[in-house]
């Protein structure tokens, strides 16, 4: 599918498969009543973070370009975010946390284009453009926290999920589909709910996508910044809900110290957050980062790196000492005495490439069936065939034409013709070819010579295991996705609502217009509170007469509906 939309330097070097993601934003679907919207949320949070927000976040504001009048075009974002380095797409619903946090990775925000409707103005669980917009895109403006933001995507993308988290996010996103769809009933609702739910509620041991993403909502969607006992704020969540933001701030949430555990809390996004972490300064979020990733297979390698690939259930890739890189789905690990990895499978597609480039001739095409290879050391000898010198492989009977047997720790013996190697540019062998090759461990037959040619992986050890293939290009990455929210026909009602706020806007402060559009709605619509407050804005100082009826009105609805008394109220004092 062609979208069209304006891309620059950086959306041009974004890899291909997180293209499908990516949507149009249609502008003119904002009504005049989202633009209102828009424009209470963003002067109440003004007025409010102006005192309590970082200090990035007002100089944010200018810096990219966001109106306080209407919903921000992301075509004109765009052009501002390109001048720091970023960038911003339009997607709908929900998607994969690792193609968010890989959008992340290439300094591209990811905005949901929907925008919360004025019963949810407060605060809303689902994405949207003030969240998306208003939140995050002021605070990248500050060099160190984009640092931060760019490689936890970085980092994060790598993670290893568990058959949990995919569980989860299906659940999910099936819930998101249902509430988008206009044929959805009471029933399939309230069972997808129940089952989010559930999921929720699983106790699992949290994987390390689950932490990198605990860390992410404690910092970037609702982080504080500062000294413990007074705090500011620098989190999207916060800086986009106009409730939260007040209420983060008061004695009933805890202050915690943001560090290496913060991972380890979870979180309800349809609550309000019992406790909030606190970083005494940017630098120290990507400290902490560090510390996490340290503990993770993406640094750490190993059989137990492996051993989180093959649980996940997931693509995944693991990288050898030698820098060859295997991509698939990975099934089987033995171990030497030493408990290392003497052995590892993958079943079905595989890819290897070096350098995140798949090899010329080792895609899926030639692996389509798996991908087994013994690694580490040769029995009784020393020195391992990635260390081996040219004379020392001729020595061994590893050279072209010769018939060979070897047999590696953790009794895997590979007998067969030498072919060809691999090499890096610096000389460095990184895997071996054979032909009429049997592979076993023990007495169990691993590979046999019918099979075809026998590609054996040269490492010592593996250095690294993490989510997704090395090289991008090599699999079909396609994903199912969230539906787009089905746009819901207006009635006459609603187009005559929609015209009277767009009246307001059209006619500025011309007192004999605005007086006939407060009488239609007070006949009309008598309870709509945002309305109201758009007349009073228009109204004119000198305007005495209108501004007292229009506020004696507001006073009414304060009177008649408690549920938007203190919106009303704070519309009144931003007036």
């Amino acid at each position: 599918m062609d979208l069209m939309f304006e891309s620059n330097e950086i959306l041009d070097k974004l890899p291909k498969h997180l293209m499908q993601f990516v949507t149009t934003q249609d502008y003119e679907f904002y009504s005049p009543i989202d633009h209102a919207v828009w424009r209470y949320v963003m002067k109440k949070n003004v007025q409010y973070l102006s005192k309590y927000a970082h200090e990035s976040y007002l100089t944010g504001l200018a810096k990219t370009g966001i109106s306080m009048d209407h919903v921000p075009n992301m075509y004109g974002m765009n052009r501002i975010l390109k001048e720091i380095g970023w960038a911003a797409v339009a997607v709908n619903g929900l998607i994969p946390t690792k193609a968010f946090l890989e959008f992340q990775a290439h300094n591209v925000l990811v905005i949901a284009s929907d925008i919360r409707q004025k019963e949810d103005i407060e605060y809303t669980p689902s994405p949207d453009i003030i969240h998306e917009s208003a939140g995050h895109a002021p605070i990248i403006a500050n060099v160190e926290y984009a640092e931060f933001l760019r490689r936890i995507g970085e980092i994060g993308a790598k993670a290893i999920s568990s058959s949990y988290d995919q569980e989860l996010y299906e659940a999910t996103r099936h819930l998101t589909n249902l509430k988008g769809s206009s044929g959805a009933n009471d029933k399939e609702l309230a069972e997808a709910e129940e089952k989010v739910k559930d999921l929720q509620h699983k106790e699992v041991e949290p994987s390390e996508m689950a932490k990198i993403r605990n860390l992410h909502w404690w910092s970037v969607e609702y982080g504080l910044i500062g000294e413990l006992g007074e705090p500011k704020i620098y989190g999207a969540g916060l800086l986009s809900s106009i409730g939260e933001s007040s209420w983060c701030m008061s004695a009933k949430v805890k202050k915690l110290p943001f560090t290496l555990e913060t991972a380890d809390y979870n979180f309800d996004y349809t609550k309000p957050q019992p406790q909030l972490f606190v970083t005494p300064n940017f630098a120290h979020l990507s400290y902490v980062l560090d510390e996490l990733a340290n503990s993770m297979a993406l640094r750490r390698g190993g059989h137990k790196g492996l051993t989180k690939l093959i649980e996940s259930k997931q693509l995944g890739t693991i990288e050898l000492s030698t820098g060859l890189q295997i991509s698939g789905l990975f099934s089987k690990i033995l171990l030497n005495e030493e408990g290392k990895v003497a052995y590892f499978q993958t079943n079905g597609k595989t890819a290897l490439a070096y350098h995140e480039k798949e090899l010329l001739g080792h895609g899926i095409t030639t692996h389509g069936h798996g991908f087994g290879s013994p690694i580490g050391k040769l029995k009784g000898i020393n020195l391992a065939i990635e260390d081996m010198s040219p004379r020392d492989l001729e020595f061994y009977n590893i050279y072209e034409g010769r018939f060979v047997n070897l047999t590696f720790e953790g009794d895997i013996t590979v007998a067969g013709e030498v072919i060809t190697g691999k090499r890096t540019l610096k000389g460095k062998i990184i895997l071996i070819s054979f032909r009429n090759c049997t592979v076993k461990h023990k007495e169990v037959i691993l590979f046999r010579p019918e099979y075809g040619i026998y590609d054996m992986a040269v490492g010592k050890k593996i250095v690294s295991a993490f989510s997704g293939p090395a090289d991008p290009n090599s699999f079909d990455l396609t994903v199912p996705l969230s539906l787009p929210n089905v746009k819901i026909p207006k009635n006459k009602e609603q187009n005559k609502l929609e015209n009277l706020y767009l009246a307001v806007k059209k006619i500025g402060s011309n007192s004999n217009e605005l007086q006939t559009v407060f009488r239609e709605a007070q006949e009309n619509f008598p309870d709509e509170w945002l309305l109201y407050l758009e007349i009073l804005d228009a109204i004119k100082e000198e305007n005495v007469k209108l501004k007292k009826e229009v506020i004696k009105h507001l006073n009414q609805i304060k009177f008649r509906n408690q549920k938007v008394a203190h919106l009303i109220e704070v519309g009144l004092n931003l007036s």
